[in-house]
């Protein structure tokens, strides 16, 4: 069973690369806004997750199956409608339950799944003792106002918790203009980022074994903040990104696993980002996001 699980990840894994890479360079489109190509990331985030798909003759994967790909259909209540799961590896003869075309192949497959199994729940656990750790740490913290509080035990604000979140400052932010550094913690705290923190952090940690999946979470968490500064130009406006460019650069980088900090990502991407900031028309924010509905329908339907 468990052998089984592993080759049907495995294959996920293959697709999730596969769509992964066409999204890295669709987010390289300098015009194209942070705050919408984020959610792009949500792509092979599901290919990671979701074994199966709805079936499209303008899927990547139709163009794909010519040389590589097997779509195995799993249900089709219609003759124009059905849901398949991509097989790339195709080392198997038959599926539910997989009868695997030599013994050698099952042999490799469940020992795989065990070592695959043993890994995951290693860093998941020490997943899980970071994030109560992390909160542990600021629980001493002096509260300032509402749900914004002051600790010396961190370098740069940020956003702890998930279902309280606070925003925590370091104690020389006392007496500092933290306007802007707010605003861009409450944006994080709407968006309910550090949810989707720790979701990416889940399903890479399903994904260990492949390099590309690591990649694709670290730049997810770069366009995150990348995005959450976009949002901060919406509502300040195009006169005040120099200053809102500014109180990024005192602030210092700050590497955090379940907290979003303002010092996050690096630093002179994000500010190049604000500086060349332009206001969109809502007749482009209506195209761009055509365009990218059309590149998730592509990438996430299977071979039909």
């Amino acid at each position: 069973m468990l052998g089984e699980i592993f080759y049907w990840i495995f294959n996920m894994s293959i697709t999730a690369s596969i769509t992964g890479l066409l999204v890295m360079l669709i987010r390289n489109v300098k015009k194209l806004p942070k705050r919408l190509t984020v959610f792009l990331w949500l792509i092979p985030f599901f290919r990671m997750t979701v074994p199966f798909g709805l079936n499209s003759r303008y899927s990547l994967m139709s163009l794909l199956s010519r040389f590589t790909t097997k779509t195995v259909t799993v249900y089709q209540p219609a003759k124009d409608l059905a849901f398949s799961m991509t097989n790339s590896v195709m080392a198997a003869e038959s599926y539910f339950p997989i009868t695997y075309k030599v013994n050698l192949l099952e042999n490799v497959f469940n020992t795989a799944s065990a070592i695959w199994i043993i890994v995951f729940l290693a860093i998941l656990l020490m997943l899980t003792v970071v994030y109560f750790t992390t909160l542990h740490e600021i629980r001493g913290a002096e509260r300032l106002r509402d749900n914004i509080y002051l600790s010396d035990k961190i370098i740069s604000p940020a956003v702890y918790g998930i279902i309280k979140p606070r925003i925590i400052l370091p104690s020389s932010y006392k007496n500092k203009d933290i306007e802007l550094i707010i605003l861009h913690e409450k944006t994080h705290i709407r968006r309910a980022d550090n949810l989707w923190r720790m979701l990416a952090y889940t399903v890479t940690a399903i994904h260990w074994f492949n390099p590309l999946c690591w990649v694709f979470l670290k730049l997810f968490l770069s366009d995150m903040e990348l995005s959450c500064d976009e949002r901060v130009l919406v509502r300040i406006g195009d006169a005040r990104a120099k200053e809102y460019a500014l109180s990024l650069l005192e602030s210092k980088q700050s590497a955090t696993v379940f907290a979003s900090a303002f010092g996050g990502a690096k630093i002179r991407t994000r500010i190049e980002n604000i500086l060349s900031y332009k206001k969109m028309t809502w007749f482009s924010l209506t195209v761009f996001i055509a365009l990218l509905l059309a590149v998730a329908y592509v990438l996430l339907t299977n071979a039909g």
